[in-house]
């Protein structure tokens, strides 16, 4: 078998990182100085923050616990009986454990749950130093957290960022990790590329490897960065779980910010080596409206890995796990612990329901890919069939 091992990009891909740095980092600071010559009073505007919102500390969720690793204190929330398998919770970024606030109760009725605060976010510690945050660092610190829980293996699942870290979890310490869910997440190997896709995320992420600014920036216009990606949470700003206050009470200091933009000045010029799939059982969901992540990444992701499943959530952008939970939780307890038993009357017509919804998801997915190499190739390829009939969509597992 094949090591698997993390590596550094080409030098001249290096390169070209460092020099969409200086030109996205300038493009920026003359945009913010342009906003700010324009709008002085509401650019540092900052609201006051001292008290965490009660959803932040909420009990019901879950015990709030800590850990201590080689210094670094860990904070994460458990739930679910002590002898049940482990599962693991990775949130993204700019986010904490309270992204999963919605499979917590779900997913405790046959795990043991916990939800990780990851370094440098939320209530775990925050080293200021760029080197703590190497993967190297980040993956070993992760098998030690889970050794530390008194288990000899679990289950991961990872949305964004998270599941950037558990596809090398999964891959570097395949042994102790049973299933793998990556949200919103493709392999590590397509993870940049494909974010670079959005032009505004591409931007902040060349510009957020300069130092000081970016965690600058972060805080201008009362956090206006948390708006703009918690943007499915608007309509409830006002309910006694007002969600986006929570996130901008976490990421209220500056120093709130520095651990979490540290993996973006270091994580791009690392990637995976392995000329073998992976064989841990996988499962890869995302949003058909993500506007950050293509059907067609999670699609090559697969190419990956050896046993995996997909699964487009109708309607949903990049947090499908917060934007249609019930259809999320449904979808990982059949890829985790396998569908449920229906009655005996209903089982003929359950098999055909079954087998029309795969089928016209099937053919709605092949005419995507069909789109999506005919995009590729500017049309050269002209031999393919046309389109199949779309014969309507499933949004069950």
């Amino acid at each position: 078998m094949t090591k698997v091992e993390i590596v550094q990009i080409s030098l001249w891909e290096q390169t070209k990182l460092h020099l969409l740095c200086f030109v996205y980092g300038l493009y920026v600071i003359v945009k913010c100085f342009f906003k700010w010559t324009w709008d002085r009073k509401n650019f540092f505007r900052m609201h006051q923050r001292d008290k965490p919102p009660p959803c932040l500390v909420d009990n019901s969720l879950g015990k709030h616990s800590y850990v201590k690793l080689k210094g670094i204190k860990f904070h994460y929330v458990e739930t679910g009986e002590k002898y049940k398998p482990l599962l693991l919770l990775l949130h993204g970024f700019p986010d904490c454990w309270l992204s999963w606030r919605e499979q917590l109760p779900v997913l405790s009725e046959h795990y043991r749950v916990i939800a990780l605060d990851l370094k440098g976010f939320g209530d775990s510690d925050k080293p200021t130093r760029r080197t703590s945050y190497r993967m190297e660092v980040l993956i070993n610190e992760l098998r030690q957290f889970i050794s530390t829980l008194g288990v000899d293996n679990c289950s991961i699942i990872g949305h964004d960022l998270g599941g950037l870290l558990g596809w090398f979890m999964t891959m570097l310490h395949s042994e102790i990790i049973d299933k793998f869910v990556a949200i919103s997440s493709p392999h590590p190997n397509l993870y940049w590329a494909e974010l670079s896709k959005n032009k505004s995320f591409h931007k902040w992420m060349h510009f957020s490897r300069l130092p000081f600014l970016p965690e600058i920036d972060a805080l201008k216009e009362d956090l206006s960065i948390i708006n703009n990606t918690f943007q499915h949470l608007q309509a409830n700003q006002k309910s006694e779980k007002n969600y986006v206050e929570a996130y901008k009470y976490a990421f209220s200091r500056r120093e709130d910010w520095t651990g979490p933009i540290n993996y973006y000045r270091n994580l791009p010029f690392v990637r995976v080596n392995s000329n073998e799939p992976l064989v841990n059982q996988t499962l890869l969901i995302v949003g058909n409206s993500d506007p950050w992540v293509s059907l067609e990444s999670i699609v090559r992701s697969s190419e990956y890995v050896l046993r995996s499943n997909i699964k487009v959530i109708t309607g949903a952008q990049h947090f499908p796990h917060q934007e249609n939970p019930d259809v999320v939780n449904q979808v990982i307890l059949n890829f985790l612990i396998g569908p449920p038993v229906q009655n005996e009357k209903n089982n003929s017509k359950s098999i055909v329901s079954t087998w029309l919804g795969s089928l016209s998801s099937t053919v709605k997915y092949g005419n995507q890919v069909f789109d999506a190499v005919h995009k590729k190739t500017n049309g050269v390829i002209s031999s393919l069939p046309n389109k199949v009939l779309y014969l309507g969509h499933t949004t069950t597992l």
